[in-house]
């Protein structure tokens, strides 16, 4: 059996800028076998700036801003982890993330860009945005504007900084608010642009009068407050939006890791290695060229990403190191706010429509390279067995409870369990063991993973195994852990089964329970599992035991079976993928607590679907159910998804399970109802009169939690969706 090569050396991408996301992208192409990659960053897409003065005046959408990190990491084979960096242990090789373990590395590299926050100006965190890191300004824009359009807000504006973005950032928004007739002030505390040609500025100077942005030069601001900004002349500027464009600044953690700094940025040598440690590179606005100090431009970091890549292989093991020597002068492109755009180069200034074509050609170019079309099915050996081509279809085995068996294949295998001290056995989330007079609960779960970073995915594998201790309504107590990692060397096993029993930790502690002990070993993958014992104070939750006119409550939105498949397909965007993670590692030990006390019957959604295991609710008492399509919660992105034709690996044998039992309309938010949920939601059943107060409580408990249909007689099992 061909096994994969061991991994042996951990390289660790802090930040998502621009030349992390080439890197990536190239080592899609040219992998380093033995390397484990890892990217770290706050959100899982990365906006481009180069687009941001389009998007700011309206000719490009959001999402075409956005480098899906998800997407690229799955292409390139790295985890992604979705978190802060906020420090380096360097003794340690150790990069510190809050609220979870330390991530570490043997070579690292930093791309987290700047900062144009203004921390000193009193008020400004609380009442200005800044330009860069430039998504929460994407964001408040359009949130700013949304409030403009209903009248809430006077469209008037204040820039901090008169620089070449702040007066492209101005000019996108003067345009975009023409029919607004907006005042737009520029307050610069010097000269205005002070970094471009003569000519150049004088041709900006010329469109900011065409827009009647009025520029104050050599003005200090001293405070901003929620009415606008106040100059230390007194002067008052009358804003609702407060934008920050001057200048840049370092990440404070930097002066926290040791590392040489120059005015804050990381000093690197000309192969972008730290004059200090030479296991830690550093690209992009974050980095300072010794050798060859130049201004913070996007076109520098682009250019550095071949000579990272090819150094990072190099001190990883392959191929040797390159010198990286940056040009003197670029070409500057500045949008005017229309299509159209101004060059700058060699003090020689341009400008009309076709520079703006020019513009919008190269970022159409640069995006492309992170929007690839989805992978290509598996090729088969020149001879194979019959069925072969059919079993592997043309999508990837999916992770979670898409990698489950059909129910029919299961229920199949299975034997009867008549003994004494088993009070229930097959058929329930959990068996019953009686011993004495007390009465356990145990129940073990197991998922192929759906994540390559091994502390989410140890939270998703434990809060999905909890699932059928909470839905018996049993208090958890114990654990065994099952762990299968993929073949790597001894200090990279340790690494990881310290990420995954942190990730274990972090979600059975709060709900009491004591991990004791399990089993681990080698593999093609990671796979987790565990087996959980809960004790019974009262009368268990079965899945049996609803009445006609009780309503259904589901506790948790569906749609993780069709993100997850779609995400191994390049398929999904990564803030849905990211909203899929927080879904299946919110704890319901509160909705428990509220529903178990009162709920007539109650399961967990999980492998089998909504429907299927629904259906196991109505099968005993032969009962029927009415669901409503449009009340049933639903994940960002899972019914645009099923739309598109994606769906997980075992949603077909759970659509055949049901057969005639499941009548319901062909569409794509009906096909939700077989898809295969990972730590998915409690479903209840409880009487009408309780319904709407404990829906209440469990949404102010967070749960995205609503009534969805009801048992409407004894005439099943059925279920009718409409």
């Amino acid at each position: 059996m061909h096994m994969p090569l061991p991994l042996t050396r951990d390289l660790v991408l802090i930040g998502g800028g621009h030349t992390h996301a080439l890197v990536l992208h190239r080592w899609a192409m040219h992998p380093l076998p033995g390397v484990r990659l890892t990217v770290i960053n706050p959100d899982p897409v990365a906006p481009y700036t180069g687009m941001l003065p389009g998007f700011i005046a309206g000719h490009y959408a959001r999402e075409d801003l956005d480098i899906d990190l998800i997407r690229l990491a799955r292409r390139a084979g790295a985890r992604l982890v979705l978190g802060k960096a906020t420090g380096i242990d360097r003794a340690a090789r150790q990069v510190h993330v809050p609220d979870r373990p330390p991530i570490s590395y043997d070579l690292a590299a930093i791309d987290i860009g700047i900062t144009s926050d203004l921390p000193m100006i009193p008020g400004y965190g609380d009442h200005a945005v800044s330009a860069k890191p430039l998504g929460r300004y994407a964001q408040q824009w359009e949130d700013w504007r949304g409030r403009l359009e209903a009248g809430a807000v006077a469209a008037q504006i204040a820039v901090i900084g008169g620089g070449v973005a702040g007066v492209e950032l101005a000019l996108a928004m003067a345009f975009r608010l023409q029919r607004y007739a907006p005042q737009i002030t520029i307050i610069q505390s010097g000269a205005l642009l002070p970094n471009i040609g003569a000519q150049a500025r004088k041709r900006l100077i010329g469109h900011l009068k065409r827009f009647s942005v009025s520029i104050l030069e050599q003005a200090k601001v001293t405070e901003v407050t929620r009415q606008g900004v106040t100059l230390a002349d007194g002067t008052q500027i009358a804003a609702s939006l407060v934008l920050g464009a001057a200048g840049s600044r370092p990440q404070d953690w930097l002066q926290d890791t040791g590392l040489a700094l120059t005015d804050g940025f990381v000093t690197v040598d000309p192969y972008l290695r730290s004059v200090t440690d030479p296991n830690i590179f550093a690209v992009g606005d974050c980095a300072h060229m010794a050798h060859a100090p130049r201004a913070k431009a996007g076109v520098y970091a682009v250019r550095q990403a071949p000579y990272l890549f090819d150094n990072l292989r190099a001190a990883l093991g392959a191929g040797r190191l390159r010198a990286y020597k940056p040009q003197r002068d670029y070409l500057k492109l500045v949008s005017l706010g229309d299509k159209t755009a101004l060059a700058d180069k060699w003090s020689l200034p341009l400008e009309g429509g076709w520079l703006w074509g020019l513009k919008d050609r190269i970022d159409a170019k640069f995006m492309g390279q992170f929007r690839d079309p989805r992978p290509m099915p598996p090729a088969l050996p020149p001879a194979a067995a019959h069925g072969l081509a059919e079993m592997l279809g043309d999508k990837p085995l999916c992770g979670g409870c898409g990698a489950k068996m059909g129910a029919q294949t299961l229920r199949a295998a299975l034997p009867d369990v008549t003994r004494a001290d088993v009070e229930a056995g097959i058929g329930d989330d959990a068996a019953i063991l009686r011993m004495g007079d007390a009465r356990q609960v145990i129940a073990t779960d197991h998922l192929r993973a759906l994540t390559d970073d091994p502390w989410m995915m140890a939270r998703i594998a434990a809060t999905h195994a909890l699932g059928d201790i909470w839905a018996m309504g049993a208090r958890p107590q114990a654990a065994l852990a099952q762990v299968t990692l993929p073949r790597m060397s001894p200090e990279l096993q340790a690494r990881t089964l310290r990420e995954v029993m942190a990730g274990a930790q972090s979600v059975l502690e709060p709900a009491g329970v004591a991990l004791v002990g399990g089993h681990s070993a080698m593999g093609t993958e990671m796979q987790l599992g565990f087996t959980l014992t809960g004790l019974l104070d009262g009368a268990a939750t079965a899945k049996a035991g609803a009445q006609p006119g009780d309503v259904l409550i589901l506790c948790k939105p569906l749609g993780t079976g069709v993100i997850m498949a779609a995400e191994m397909q390049w398929a999904a965007p990564g803030g849905d993928v990211a909203g899929a993670w927080r879904a299946m590692v919110q704890s319901q030990a509160r909705a428990a607590e509220l529903l178990a006390p009162v709920a007539h019957a109650m399961t967990d959604v999980t492998g089998f679907g909504l429907a299927g295991h629904l259906a196991e609710m109505l099968a005993q008492d032969r009962l029927s159910a009415r669901l409503n399509l449009d009340a049933i919660p639903v994940l960002d992105g899972a019914e645009a998804l099923i739309a598109a034709g994606y769906h997980s690996s075992i949603a077909p044998d759970n659509r055949a399970a049901l057969g005639p039992l499941l009548v319901a309309p062909d569409t794509a938010r009906a096909a939700l109802l077989v898809d295969p949920q990972t730590a998915g939601g409690l479903l209840a059943a409880v009487a009408p009169a309780q319904a709407a107060s404990l829906v209440e409580k469990l949404q102010e408990a967070g749960y995205r939690a609503a009534t969805i249909g009801e048992i409407t007689g004894k005439d099943g099992p059925r279920i009718i969706a409409a």
